[in-house]
């Protein structure tokens, strides 16, 4: 391997080593108390060594070089300061510089305003940069602010979307995001906190000149951090050139074995080989498989699921939305098993994983490191297996000396006390098993969840007023496990009506609600009851609490309930007479009046004009109302 550059080349007081911030809260590192109480709410409380230890200088807005193995929770450490210098203000001279720039140019012809994000976060993978967004969201969502994800293999038309409805932080990886800077679609000119994540990662698939570019567009002035494992293929100048002042924090050497992680080195023959990896499969906990080509790695999930182990593939030949599935599926647990190329063996944060097997020893230590690190993340432990055939033990065994692991090989069949061992008791086989149906299923169950808790909610709340009226006391209203519709009287007004209506004996009570309802003011009342006097020649009643209704409504559609409902009468022995009578009817309901208004009494309905005017046409000798 070739030799990296170590940090002797910054002065002794710029790096850390500080081992005695460890069980810090991050409430005493400084961090904002919004963002404390959002981490709290996910059960983050003490900071792990490498954000107790970078958080102070960056947080105080201090370029940054973190160094140390993967796993070790590089994510929150940029993340935190990233959103609470935004989120607190910043230092504000480049939204300054950009709103002067902004001004000078309103009066070029042709100038628009282009979507200017004050953060940006760059890293090698779209894996990566899903990630690292969901742990984003929540804290810039305590101040407000929005992100964007941006990479390719999906369509621009959502993200340029997302950045002009203003996305205060952008989550880049860097050949998309200079696509569109080249469409002329946004500008770095506004930000603030530029970040690189997995830096020698973005270095080996030749990313750096990207990142360069891109680096060279944002304010100079601005707060620039960066984390990679190493410092070699290049990093070391784009530190050189991009961080001013930095502070170099290194927690852990990156070559430095994790103590929480146990490596085996199974040697099988080829015979055997798949049968032992479906053991291996068979457990009850999450598991990553590696294979080393994409065929490779589709063939085995596909032939685990039809063996009754639920799995997935993740590799470069899924398109970004078939792969954003099958990781999430694997996240949320739907399925146990993930087979994958070395396209996750850098940045994916799957927590629980509890064994990592490398189908076949990879090409150099660095890879097996970053395939070892997906398990025993953050504190947890976890086993890594490599599987290797005898000709490639002495290969293996070099390989991890390099990574600084000493294990001797152990010779293992299906059914050895070995794999038993490290898988335990085997989950149960799922014939026929598809992750669309698996979906399905869960969806299912969610909703049956939902409604036994509605059920429950409205089960407290009825135990709740029972006890209230056995107490002799008035029931609160409760809106526990009931359903918002429009049956629910937000009013009090309409209200007091409803409750009027039922103690009042129904709708045709003129009295009931008067007391409460301020239309029903005395002077308002007469003989006839309120409006009678003149709705009532024009055969209709607008008040619904008119205690003659019975008597209106004996000239109106009170006569047509023996011919069912509204709209609907008897049919006669003329056809045209029953069509005309029903276009009548649906005339007079704009009207406000029914058969029985002036145009009606004296035939059979009338329509808009004649239910006010009471003009009469001659048709087939009977009256009908004149169009």
């Amino acid at each position: 391997m070739p030799e990296e550059p170590q940090a002797a080349e910054f002065s002794a007081d710029e790096i850390s080593h500080d081992a005695d911030r460890a069980d810090l809260t991050f409430e005493q590192l400084g961090v904002p108390g919004r963002l404390v109480n959002v981490l709290a709410d996910d059960g983050k409380i003490v900071a792990f060594p490498i954000q107790a230890d970078t958080l102070p200088d960056s947080l105080n807005g201090r370029d940054v070089l973190g160094r140390g193995r993967t796993g070790s929770g590089k994510t929150l450490a940029f993340t935190i300061p990233l959103v609470a210098r935004l989120g607190e203000g910043g230092t504000g001279a480049s939204a300054m510089r950009e709103f002067k720039r902004l001004r000078e140019r309103e009066h070029e012809p042709g100038a628009e305003r282009l979507p200017h994000p004050r953060g940006m976060v760059l890293a090698p993978t779209r894996e990566l940069v899903n990630q690292i967004d969901d742990v984003i969201k929540p804290l810039a969502r305590a101040y407000g602010m929005s992100t964007v994800t941006i990479y390719g293999g999906v369509n621009q038309k959502r993200q340029v979307a997302r950045l002009k409805a203003g996305a205060d932080i952008i989550v880049a990886c860097p050949g998309r995001l200079e696509d569109l800077l080249g469409q002329k679609l946004l500008s770095l000119a506004a930000v603030e906190v530029s970040v690189l994540d997995e830096a020698d990662e973005m270095a080996d698939m030749g990313f750096l000149p990207a990142v360069t570019r891109l680096l060279g567009q944002t304010d100079p002035n601005g707060q620039r951090m960066l984390f990679s494992a190493t410092l070699d293929h290049g990093v070391d100048k784009v530190v050189e050139e991009f961080l001013h002042d930095a502070k170099v924090h290194a927690v852990a050497d990156s070559d430095e074995p994790v103590d929480t992680m146990t490596h085996h080195l199974f040697s099988v023959s080829r015979g055997n080989k798949y049968e032992v990896i479906r053991a291996l499969a068979s457990g009850k906990g999450k598991s990553i498989f590696f294979t080393r080509t994409k065929f490779q790695a589709q063939k085995m999930a596909k032939k685990l699921v039809q063996q009754g182990i639920p799995a997935v593939d993740l590799q470069g030949n899924l398109s970004q939305n078939q792969r954003d599935r099958n990781l999430s599926a694997f996240t949320d647990g739907l399925v146990r098993v993930l087979v994958a190329t070395d396209v996750a063996a850098r940045g994916i944060d799957v927590s629980g994983v509890k064994l990592v097997v490398q189908t076949e020893p990879p090409q150099d230590s660095k890879s097996f490191q970053h395939r070892s690190g997906r398990t025993a993340r953050a504190g947890e432990s976890g086993d890594v297996v490599t599987l290797v055939l005898p000709e490639q033990v002495r290969y293996a065994k070099s390989l991890m000396r390099r990574a600084g692991i000493e294990v001797e090989p152990q010779e293992v069949v299906p059914g050895s006390p070995a794999i038993e061992e490290l898988v335990g008791e085997p989950a149960p086989t799922v014939e026929n098993w598809t992750l669309a149906g698996a979906r399905e299923k869960e969806q299912e169950e969610r909703k049956e969840l939902e409604h036994r808790q509605k059920a429950a909610a409205r089960r407290r709340s009825r135990a709740a007023r029972r006890e209230a009226i056995a107490r002799g006391e008035e029931p609160e209203a409760s809106d526990e496990g009931r359903p918002q519709g429009k049956r629910h009287h937000k009013d009090a007004r309409f209200a007091d009506s409803a409750s009027a209506r039922r103690r009042g004996g129904g709708r045709g009570n003129a009295h009931h609600g008067r007391e409460r309802d301020p239309r029903y003011r005395e002077d308002r009342w007469s003989d006839d009851g309120p409006f009678i006097a003149t709705e009532r020649d024009n055969g209709r009643s607008g008040n619904r609490f008119d205690s003659k209704r019975s008597a209106n409504r004996t000239n109106g559609r009170a006569n047509d309930r023996s011919a069912g409902k509204r709209g609907r009468v008897k049919r006669t022995e003329n056809p045209f007479e029953y069509q005309e009578r029903r276009q009548g009817r649906r005339d007079d309901r704009h009207a406000g009046g029914y058969r029985g208004g002036n145009g009606g009494n004296g035939g059979k309905g009338g329509n808009r004009r004649s239910a006010s005017s009471g003009h009469f046409s001659q048709r087939g000798g009977r009256r009908y109302g004149s169009r």
